[in-house]
């Protein structure tokens, strides 16, 4: 069956792939969007709208059967675009909220991770059908973690923290599929294919990208960093994702 699917950040990194995916299972999408689109040719409905100030919200919910909630500002605003969006949804009778989550959001003391929770739990607390699917790292997260130190002579990674990335495209596919089935509540989490080390993940950034620089090890300190050393943004028993971190470079230009 198909429907008509509302996704917010869609010209986000992951809102583009469920974008994608959507279209290609047969779906008719909407995409919610700050800027407009630059084009008016386009396999979707493109929409304005501002989930901070509620500005072009409601339009865009009203007629959709499932909404897939991928927008973030990393936390600054989370929460109140959240509520924003559930309310919209519950005003328009929306059957089906899906919300993107993370593995770990309930033990890592990180302000991202407790607007997430929040998130979650005002999606729970609403009167709106809801699913919430929490996912691992993402690839290009990892590869940001590497980008950004480009300019160092040294590559710098945290000592004892172990990585389980996984790919957007995957995501997506989890995401699709659960807009095609009833509200489920909280989902199995899911993760990347493989558990791997920050050494491990940084050694294999720098062959792709053909760079040879010294990596060091650094120990971090901080609740956060020892959550992360217990592994609790981990889901190996759920280890769902294809694509490998290796895979991931090999088809990023």
């Amino acid at each position: 069956m198909t429907h008509t699917i509302l996704v917010t950040g869609g010209t986000g990194t992951l809102g583009r792939a469920v974008v994608d995916t959507a279209l290609a299972a047969g779906h008719q999408v909407r995409l919610l969007s700050r800027r407009r689109a630059n084009s008016t040719e386009l396999p979707y409905t493109w929409l304005t709208g501002d989930l901070r100030s509620g500005e072009g919200v409601a339009a865009a919910v009203t007629g959709a059967d499932v909404i897939i909630h991928c927008a973030t500002t990393n936390g600054r605003g989370d929460v109140q675009a959240g509520q924003t969006l559930l309310d919209a949804a519950q005003r328009a009778g929306t059957g089906h909220l899906i919300f993107i989550s993370i593995v770990g959001v309930d033990a890592v003391p990180l302000g991202y991770y407790r607007a997430k929770l929040e998130v979650e739990r005002r999606i729970a607390d609403s009167d709106v059908p809801w699913t919430v699917l929490r996912a691992t790292q993402f690839h290009n997260l990892v590869t940001r973690l590497f980008t950004v130190q480009r300019r160092l002579p040294i590559l710098l990674i945290p000592r004892g923290i172990s990585i389980q990335p996984i790919d957007v495209r995957d995501v997506a596919e989890h995401l699709v599929q659960l807009a095609g089935a009833r509200p489920a509540a909280r989902v199995p989490d899911i993760g990347g294919p493989q558990v791997r080390t920050a050494t491990d993940l940084a050694q294999t950034y720098l062959h792709a990208s053909r760079r040879r620089r010294h990596i060091l090890s650094m120990p971090v300190a901080g609740i956060a960093a020892r959550a992360y050393r217990a592994g609790v943004h981990l889901t190996p028993q759920h280890a769902v994702g294809t694509i490998t971190y290796e895979k991931f470079l090999e088809d990023t230009p």
